[in-house]
């Protein structure tokens, strides 16, 4: 199968794709927005991004099956956890999910979201 580029036409800050669909799997790139404020407004804004990524792939947050959260300070975990539930809320089934303290991100965020999703069949 062959390889797709994802993409909105947004900013890209070195050699790699914001998002790659092939054989029915999308990975996106971690999303970051250092730029909206303090960590629930950086996480809501990383997620955002990646609602937008996702509609470009042809899929939602419903096909989403694995998200990994890295956070600039575990102490934001709480924060952070309460508005990506929010997102999730309407998901019947939530993706498996990993998240750990990385010791800097990219551009000074506090906070960046990975995600893979799926075509449905």
């Amino acid at each position: 199968m062959a390889k797709e580029r994802i993409d909105t036409g947004g900013t890209v800050f070195g050699p790699y794709s914001p998002g790659v669909k092939a054989g029915g799997v999308i990975w996106l790139a971690g999303q970051i927005a250092p730029e909206a404020g303090g960590i629930t407004e950086q996480t809501q804004a990383s997620l955002d991004k990646i609602d937008a990524l996702l509609a470009a792939a042809g899929v939602s947050k419903h096909q989403v099956t694995f998200a990994q959260v890295l956070l600039d300070d575990i102490n934001d975990f709480a924060a952070m956890n309460e508005v990506y539930g929010a997102w999730l809320a309407d998901v019947e089934i939530p993706p498996a999910r990993a998240a750990f303290e990385a010791a800097a991100l990219p551009r000074g965020a506090a906070v960046e979201i990975v995600v893979q999703a799926h075509e449905d069949a």
